[in-house]
């Protein structure tokens, strides 16, 4: 194994199952590398030895668990294992548990073949780059499994049986004591995922009329088709069953998205917008502003300003809008994408907590979604994904960075423009943002074309 290895990009660790880095081999060191830290560190401090470790329903899930639990036990820490759960609910057991740190083992909205590891603190956040880069350094030395303790020192599994009820029962009570969701009738589009039995449990229980649909997880059917990345299945399902809304998920639910009682899409900008509005009537929005991303919408942000609520812009990914979230004290942040960010209530993106809060505020208000967001008026908004055959910078590239001055140059002020990377896959994003469909989609298609030129992928 090299001495130099790169696991972590933005959202963790994650690839292809079998093709490294998500190979059993090198999963059973990323366990032992979390489990030494832990003990050596004393990153938890709570005196219980133990990681918890959930995931979502992909096929691969059982080889990755086993692995990391393999690593971590021979390396003298306890596991507790919890099964197919919502990423933010790793976050919230770990953290309510005082457990030393949680594991999810999920590629989010990725294909089923992709698998992923997600490493949460004992307060529930992800991991520091400082520690990421420990990781990565123990994981590829040669010499770290002499560091195993003796035979009678090793750790122990156990499975938490009741670990989903435990937090549903927690996401119930984020809202006021008294209220219920009768009346109101939900579609809900779980991905095939990690949610499949939790947010729809949920809702019911505060007696929503629920229709369930991709609720049924083989290990091979997540996100094909449906959740948060294919809005068809649920707005088609809304408007078949006539109902209030729709709740789409990813794979690992840490991400929330929308369609009305007509089908349309609510995206998570939207609802950062009316979230944030009632926040700030009821004087409860900290620092008077919300942290989004350079993906944020300028509908938004001009919604937001006419609310006098500043926007504040990060890089693209969730833990950025957490670090900046946690820098300036700020309660509320998130994502176009649907990573809905509460500090009042979790640590990470919560999927249930955010269509828990939606109904919530639909009830509150007497509204449907529709009109709550209706005062926001979103920029037409493109983004293509442009597979490369390989990554370089793209300020290296002329003829790239001649057609997106070009393009900036030509939006001016009525509209933006975003080319950059993807951390998760080999593609490029573009965005554009102007103040009509065709100017929006002719500059993206012009950029894209040119990046296809150059950096396109032969097949």
């Amino acid at each position: 194994m090299s001495h130099k290895i790169k696991l972590f990009g933005t959202d963790g660790i994650r690839g292809r199952v079998n093709r490294s880095p998500m190979t059993p081999e090198t999963v059973l060191r990323v366990g032992m590398a979390v489990a030494y830290i832990l003990k050596n560190r004393r990153l938890g401090d709570h005196g219980r030895n133990a990681v918890l470790i959930g995931k979502d329903t992909r096929l691969s899930g059982y080889l990755i668990e086993s692995a990391l639990t393999s690593g971590i036990c021979s390396m003298g820490m306890d596991v507790t294992l919890v099964g197919p759960i919502p990423t933010p609910g790793v976050a919230f057991l770990a953290r309510t548990l005082r457990l030393d740190a949680g594991i999810v083992i999920s590629a989010s909205h990725n294909p089923f073949g992709d698998n992923g590891i997600k490493i949460f603190s004992s307060d529930g956040f992800k991991l520091s780059d400082e520690l990421e880069r420990e990781i990565e350094r123990l994981t590829a030395d040669e010499g770290f499994p002499s560091k195993r303790p003796a035979d009678d020192k090793i750790g122990k599994a156990f499975r938490l049986d009741d670990a989903a009820g435990r937090y549903i029962e927690y996401i119930k009570s984020t809202i006021p004591k008294g209220i219920d969701l009768e009346g109101l009738k939900v579609v809900v589009d779980t991905a095939n995922g990690a949610a499949y039995k939790v947010t729809p449990w949920l809702l019911r229980e505060l007696g929503a009329e629920v229709i369930s649909i991709n609720d049924k997880p083989n290990g091979v059917n997540i996100n094909d088709n449906c959740g948060s990345l294919h809005l068809k299945c649920v707005a088609d399902a809304v408007k078949e069953h006539n109902a209030h809304l729709g709740v789409a998920h990813d794979g690992d639910a840490d991400r929330t998205l929308f369609v009305d009682e007509k089908g349309r899409e609510v995206d998570g900008d939207m609802i950062l917008g009316v979230w944030a509005s009632d926040l700030k009537k009821e004087d409860k929005l900290k620092g008077n502003g919300v942290v989004a991303t350079v993906m944020t919408n300028l509908g938004l942000e001009k919604y937001l300003t006419g609310k006098g609520i500043r926007l504040v812009r990060t890089k693209v990914g969730d833990r950025y809008v957490v670090e900046e979230m946690k820098k300036g004290g700020y309660n509320l942040g998130g994502e176009q994408s649907g990573h809905m960010i509460f500090f009042d209530y979790n640590t990470t993106g919560d999927g249930p907590i955010t269509a828990l809060q939606v109904l919530y505020l639909m009830r509150k208000k007497n509204r449907l979604i529709s009109e709550l967001t209706s005062k926001i008026d979103l920029y037409p908004q493109v983004l293509l994904n442009v597979t490369v055959s390989e990554r370089k910078d793209l300020k290296e590239i002329p003829e790239i960075t001649k057609v997106i001055d070009r393009s900036v140059k030509k939006l001016g002020s009525k509209g933006r423009v975003l080319v950059r990377p993807s951390g998760t896959e080999p593609k490029i994003r573009v965005m554009v943002e102007a103040e009509d469909s065709k100017t929006a989609n002719e500059t993206a298609e012009d950029i894209a074309g040119v990046i296809r030129k150059k950096l396109g992928t032969k097949d």
